[in-house]
């Protein structure tokens, strides 16, 4: 993985791509980041030691 980012698409209702825009304009980003930057909380919260695949940086914080 070269840490660089790809562009995707995604599928949204008008209410969640409303919903989304808010978020963005709140953070100061923009919609990919936003999305990027919720996914990533997410993840950490459900993982917060990694997953196989996905292992935490080095020097994480990491509570187990």
């Amino acid at each position: 993985m070269n840490g660089k980012a790809k562009s995707r698409t995604f599928s949204a209702t008008d209410r969640d791509f409303e919903m989304l825009e808010a978020v963005a304009r709140y953070h100061g980003s923009s919609r990919s980041a936003a999305v990027a930057g919720l996914i990533r909380k997410e993840f950490w919260r459900v993982f917060p030691n990694g997953t196989v695949e996905v292992t935490p940086d080095p020097g994480a914080k990491i509570e187990l």
